[in-house]
């Protein structure tokens, strides 16, 4: 009868320890699941990148320090519509039926006819519009890259097709706002414009672009009564402490900017990707 009971016994803890070892730790279906939402899937568009030789730049706003840039790499030219239809399709949660309102308001990609078609007429090498930063940035992370700074953004647009500076030129913030004036210009093929100093195209002539601290600068309210913000950015103080008052294309690039929200989308606003240099890619 002892025998009997031991073997029962046996076989009772067994079952019990084979049954605490196949069960799943609590939590790790969630953590799963939470994994699944927030990778990106890679992705590989076939865009050069450009290495940018860095070094000190004057900001369009600030105390008139020199700020410096780092060397770093920029895409060549803006992200294209058959490049983000690649991307949606790998990555569905980014198609504009899955997309959280938290990411992108009621706009994004209100212009494709579906979630994978572009819209109607579009030129695939067109640029992609209609994109918040939180989809531009989940692009770039999806392609190993990032966001370019504000700094690295306007280092990069000094220049023109002869000098890295083209800042005392008195005819180039004139060109800039014939090109910033010129509508329906982002339906139009990346690269048919010649690159500037570094081999960069596109800086100004098809859309306005995300950075990846896009409303770092100014602010949206008379900052002249706030407790945190920079006081001397309220209205015509804004003005009178750009670094070059006669910059008018400059004046709209910032006030653009400061009107955005990471959510928004508009219908001329795009985004490029940018990524650290390497020491082993120079």
């Amino acid at each position: 009868m002892s025998k009997i009971f031991k073997i029962f016994l046996c076989i009772g803890s067994f079952f019990f320890i084979f049954q605490a070892c196949s069960k799943k730790p609590a939590g790790t279906k969630e953590k799963d699941a939470s994994t699944f939402s927030t990778k990106e899937i890679q992705i590989t568009p076939n865009v050069k990148m450009v290495s940018i030789k860095g070094g000190k730049y004057l900001p369009f706003y600030g105390d008139s320090s020199l700020v410096e840039v780092q060397d770093f790499l920029l895409d060549e030219r803006p992200v294209t519509n058959a490049e983000f239809l690649d991307f949606v399709k790998k990555n569905p949660k980014w198609k504009r039926s899955n997309i959280k309102t938290l990411f992108a308001d009621d706009t994004y990609l209100k212009n494709w006819q579906d979630d994978e078609t572009l819209p109607k007429n579009a030129d695939p090498e067109a640029p992609v519009t209609f994109v918040s930063w939180f989809a531009a940035k989940a692009f770039a992370k999806s392609a190993g890259k990032r966001l370019p700074t504000l700094d690295e953004w306007e280092y990069v647009a000094m220049a023109d097709e002869e000098s890295a500076n083209a800042r005392n030129k008195s005819e180039y913030s004139a060109h800039l706002i014939n090109l910033y004036n010129e509508k329906l210009r982002e339906k139009k093929k990346v690269q048919l414009s010649k690159p500037n100093y570094y081999g960069v195209y596109n800086m100004f002539d098809l859309v306005w672009e995300w950075t990846d601290d896009f409303n770092s600068i100014m602010t949206t309210a008379d900052s002249r009564t706030g407790d945190f913000d920079d006081k001397g950015l309220f209205c015509a103080s804004a003005a009178t402490s750009a670094a070059d008052v006669l910059n008018y294309a400059s004046f709209m690039r910032y006030a653009f900017r400061s009107s955005l929200k990471a959510n928004y989308t508009v219908e001329n606003l795009g985004f490029r990707c940018a990524k650290d240099l390497q020491k082993n890619s120079k």
